[in-house]
Order: structure tokens, then C-alpha cells, then sequence
């Protein structure tokens, strides 16, 4: 049975705060609301577009929310890919997992269109096995259901899973789906965030992960 290697989407493969921050402050400044710097939203992110912007404007209820989402989604539709990046040697560590014949599968927060949208644009030669974004019906994470959908789409011992993210979210994530945990120091969160999450490794470039899917974990 091959290794199954599951990466978080935005902080972890991709740098994509600040499409999700420009898409924030454009539905905040629609309705009337003050924007915030970029860097703010390291930490408003992680949980799904709907919890950013309960976060970006605390105040809103829940039909302002709603507006917000709907002029979030229409923008970012369109804008998703004008300021994201790959992380430095994130393409190359997948390459090199495809070729050593680790699975390789995707589970994120962000809402399924863009994130499939997404990952197929920046990685149009890795041969995903699932890539799972939040969907209506299924809680987000922390919650493991996503990792369980991951594993009906490619059925893998969880002796031989390995999930990768940037947050204390995605940390709670493979705790909860009784998988090993690796925490990347690239991301939105500091590394003490993925400490006090009780990350199982803590890792500061891509390469150093070829080694934990190289030996038995």
C-alpha cells in the first residue's frame, strides 16, 4: 500500500493571502465596512471564507454575512490566481512524491469550485487522488470528516497517512482523524501556534518532508 501524503491548501502549498485578503476587503468595502491590512488576515483565515469575514467584521449578523460571502465569492471567482504563489520548493517536493510513489491528496477549508479551480491551475502535472475544499453538509475543519472523504476517494491505513498544514486547525485535524501531523513554519500561523496544537513534527522547508514519507512514520 502506498504512503498518502494529504496537504492543507492556503499557507501550505500556496500563498494565497493575498487574494484572500484583497477579496475580504473588497466585499468589506462594498458594504460599507473598513478594510484591513493584508498581513491582518494571517490570522483571520483557516476555518472557511464564512468564519474570515465573521472574523473581518464581528459585528455583522448573519444576513450581512451572507452578503459578504456572496460578494466575496463572486470576486474571488475572478481574482483567485492575480497574487497567489507556490511556496519555494513546494512543486518540486510534489514532483518528487509522485515519483516515488506517494499519494498525494488535498484537504482545505476554502469551498470546493476554488479550491479544485486552484489546484489544478498550480499543479496541473501532480496526479491528485482527492482534493477535498469545504462543502454544504460536511463540518469544516477541524472537524475529520474531510480526511475520512480523502480516504473514501483513496482508502489508505492511517499507519501510512500523513497530514500536512500551517495551523493550529490542521494540527486538530489529523489529531482528531487519528493521523501523524506535520506542522510547516512557511504559513499563515507561527510555529508556536502548531507547538501548542501538539504538532506531531514541525518542518521548516518542503524538502524536509521527503524524509518522513521515505521511512516508516
Amino acid at each position: 500500500m502506498k504512503k498518502l501524503a494529504i496537504f492543507d491548501l492556503d499557507g501550505t502549498l500556496l500563498n494565497t493571502i493575498y487574494d484572500l485578503g484583497g477579496a475580504s476587503n473588497y466585499a468589506l468595502r462594498k458594504m460599507g465596512f473598513n478594510q484591513h491590512p493584508i498581513p491582518a488576515y494571517n490570522f483571520m483565515v483557516g476555518n472557511g471564507v464564512r468564519k474570515l469575514l465573521e472574523r473581518a467584521q464581528p459585528d455583522a449578523d448573519s444576513k450581512t454575512i451572507d452578503e459578504l460571502l456572496s460578494i466575496f465569492k463572486e470576486y474571488y471567482d475572478q481574482h483567485c490566481m492575480d497574487d497567489t504563489k507556490t511556496y519555494t520548493g513546494i512543486p518540486e517536493l510534489l514532483q518528487e512524491l509522485t515519483e516515488r510513489g506517494v499519494a498525494i491528496a488535498v484537504a482545505s477549508n476554502k469551498y470546493q469550485s476554488a479550491a479544485e479551480r486552484i489546484v489544478k491551475h498550480y499543479f496541473p502535472d501532480i496526479p491528485f487522488v482527492s482534493i477535498q475544499g469545504q462543502q454544504e453538509g460536511r463540518p469544516a475543519k477541524p472537524d475529520p470528516s474531510i480526511i475520512f472523504s480523502v480516504l473514501a476517494d483513496h482508502p489508505t491505513p492511517k499507519s501510512e497517512v500523513l497530514y500536512i498544514g500551517d495551523s493550529g486547525v490542521d494540527m486538530e485535524t489529523a489529531r482528531r482523524a487519528c493521523v501523524e501531523s506535520i506542522g510547516v513554519s512557511w504559513g499563515f500561523r507561527p510555529v508556536s501556534e502548531l507547538r501548542e496544537a501538539h504538532a506531531d513534527n514541525i518542518v521548516s522547508t518542503p524538502s524536509d518532508i521527503i524524509k518522513f514519507l521515505s521511512d516508516p512514520f
